[in-house]
C-alpha cells in the first residue's frame, strides 16, 4: 500500500507515517538499477527498459529482484542477469558493495563466487574436450602419468568433474606458497592417496577440485596454461567478459566485501524454511573426522564460515577454480549464454554434458543429487529427463542455464545466506518468476 502510494510534492504536507514508511522502505531496498535505467529508489520503483529485449520479463524479475530488498532478505548487495537466447534480457543490481564504507554496489561491482567458480572451471575442461585434448573417460594419469601415484591410476577426468575421484580432501597440509606455486601442488596432489575408493563415493571436492582441474588443464592445453590465464585468453578477454580466476591487483578496489550472515538473518531464513539452513547446522555439528569437515579446515587460512578470509586481495589474485572465482550476474551469466548458444563449444560436446553421471545422495547430504561433468543437475520443471544445469556456491551464488530453451540466469551476492539453490529464499523467488515466464512463453 505504501509503496505503491505517489510522494507528494509538497513533502511538508505528506503524511508523518507515510514518510517514515518511505523511509524505511528505503533504508531496506537501499539502491537497484537497471539496464538503461536511473536509480530505482524509496520513491521510484519502475526502471526503463528501453535497453532490455523484453519488457515483460524484465519488469517480472527485476521487481522480485527488488522485494528482496524491501524484505528484508538482501541486507548486503547484489546482482541478476538473465540471458535468452543469446540476448541479455534482465541486469540489475542494487545494495552495497561494501555497507560499513557506504560505497554502494555499482554496474561494475564484482564479488567471489565461490562454488560457482567450479562450472566456470568445467566449461574450460569442455573447451579442451571440444578441442580433442582430452576425453572425459580418459585416466587422469593418460595425460599426467605422475599422478597414478598411490593408488590414484584409475581415475578418469570424469571422476573428478562429479566428485567421485575420492581425493575430496587433501592430507597434505596446502600453504599459500604452495597455493600460488602448480610445481608444488602438483608434488603434493601426486603424494595424496584416495580417501575412498575411486568412482564409488559421491563426495564434494570443495577445495581439491580446482586444484585437480588446474592440473588437467595444465597437462592437456597445448601452451600448459593454468586455468586463470586459459579462462583469460579463451574466454574472458576474446568476448569481453569482467570474469577473473585470479583476479589482477588494479581492479581490487571494484570487489565488494563479503559479509557473514548475522544471527538475525540466520534465523529469518530458519523460521522462512528450516530444511533451508540444515546443510549449515549439519556443518557445525558433524564431528572434526567427517570428511566435509577435513574438506573445508584445509586450506586452514580460507575460512568461509566464521572469519570471512575470502576478502584478502592475497586470495582474490589466486587462481583458485574451486572457490575464488570474482565477477557479477552479468559476466558469470554471459560465460553460459556463450557456451548454450554454441559459441564456445560443438554440439556433439554440449550433449555430452547435458547429461548427468550419476544420481545419488552425497556424503554430507540427505537427498540424491544427480551430478555432472562439472555441473548439478536439477529436474526442469518436474521431468527427469530434461534438466536445468549450474553450479550453487556458498552464500546463495548461483548460475543455471537450461541448454533446450538456451536461457541463462545468475545471481550474485556479497551477503551470505544459508540456503543453496531453491533453498535460498532469495534466488527461489527469482528462479520460479523466470520459469514460469518461460512456461507462459511456451502456452501462448
Amino acid at each position: 500500500m505504501i509503496a505503491s502510494t505517489p510522494a507528494l510534492r509538497n513533502g511538508s504536507r505528506e503524511p508523518v507515517i507515510n514518510r517514515i514508511a518511505q523511509r524505511r522502505i528505503a533504508s531496506r531496498s537501499k539502491w537497484v538499477r537497471c539496464v538503461g535505467s536511473q536509480w530505482i529508489g524509496a520513491r521510484r520503483y519502475r526502471p526503463s527498459y528501453r535497453s532490455c529485449e523484453s519488457i515483460s520479463v524484465l519488469k517480472s524479475r527485476s521487481e522480485q529482484f527488488r522485494q528482496n530488498f524491501i524484505d528484508g532478505w538482501e541486507s548486503e548487495g547484489a546482482s541478476l542477469a538473465v540471458f535468452v537466447k543469446g540476448k541479455k534480457v534482465v541486469d540489475v543490481w542494487g545494495g552495497y558493495a561494501d555497507k560499513q564504507a557506504a560505497r554502494k554496489w555499482e554496474q561494475d561491482t564484482i564479488s567471489v563466487t565461490f562454488s560457482s567458480t567450479k562450472a566456470v572451471a568445467a566449461v574450460c575442461i569442455a573447451i579442451l574436450a571440444d578441442r580433442g585434448r582430452l576425453k572425459y573417460d580418459d585416466l587422469v594419469s593418460k595425460h599426467w602419468p605422475d599422478f597414478a601415484k598411490n593408488d590414484k591410476g584409475n581415475i578418469t577426468i570424469e571422476w573428478v568433474l562429479a566428485h567421485i575421484s575420492g581425493l575430496q580432501y587433501f592430507d597434505t597440509e596446502i600453504t599459500k606458497e604452495m597455493a600460488f606455486d602448480h610445481n608444488l601442488m602438483r608434488s603434493a596432489i601426486q603424494s595424496e592417496v584416495p580417501k575412498t575408493p575411486p568412482g564409488s563415493t559421491f563426495a564434494y571436492h570443495a577445495f581439491t577440485y580446482g586444484w585437480l582441474v588446474d592440473q588437467i588443464i595444465r597437462h592437456t592445453d597445448e601452451k600448459h596454461r593454468g586455468i586463470g590465464q586459459f579462462f583469460r585468453e579463451e574466454i574472458a578477454e576474446p568476448n569481453g567478459i569482467d570474469y577473473h580466476i585470479g583476479l589482477s591487483s588494479t581492479e581490487e578496489y571494484r570487489v565488494a566485501r563479503v559479509v557473514l550472515q548475522s544471527t538475525a538473518d540466520f534465523l529469518s531464513e530458519l523460521w522462512h524454511d528450516p530444511k533451508a539452513v540444515i546443510p549449515i547446522i549439519k556443518f557445525y555439528t558433524t564431528g572434526k573426522n567427517h570428511y566435509m569437515a577435513k574438506a573445508f579446515s584445509n586450506p586452514s587460512w580460507v575460512d568461509i564460515m566464521d572469519k570471512c578470509t575470502v576478502n584478502d586481495p592475497e586470495q582474490h589474485a589466486m587462481e583458485q577454480a574451486a572457490a575464488l572465482g570474482i565477477g557479477n550476474a552479468r559476466s558469470l551469466a554471459s560465460i553460459f549464454n556463450l557456451l548454450v548458444t554454441g559459441r564456445l563449444i560443438g554440439e556433439q560436446t554440449l550433449t555430452r554434458i547435458e547429461k548427468p553421471v550419476l544420481k545419488e545422495v552425497e556424503l554430507f547430504g540427505s537427498s540424491p543429487l544427480a551430478m555432472g561433468l562439472g555441473f548439478f543437475h536439477h529436474p526442469n520443471e518436474g521431468a527427469e529427463t530434461s534438466y536445468l544445469i549450474g553450479h550453487s556456491g556458498f552464500g546463495c551464488q548461483q548460475v543455471i542455464f537450461d541448454t533446450k530453451n538456451q536461457i541463462v540466469f545468475a545471481y550474485v551476492t556479497n551477503g551470505m545466506k544459508a540456503g543453496v539453490y531453491d533453498g535460498c529464499r532469495n534466488y527461489a523467488r527469482i528462479h520460479k518468476a523466470v520459469l514460469d515466464t518461460v512456461k507462459r512463453r511456451k502456452e501462448d
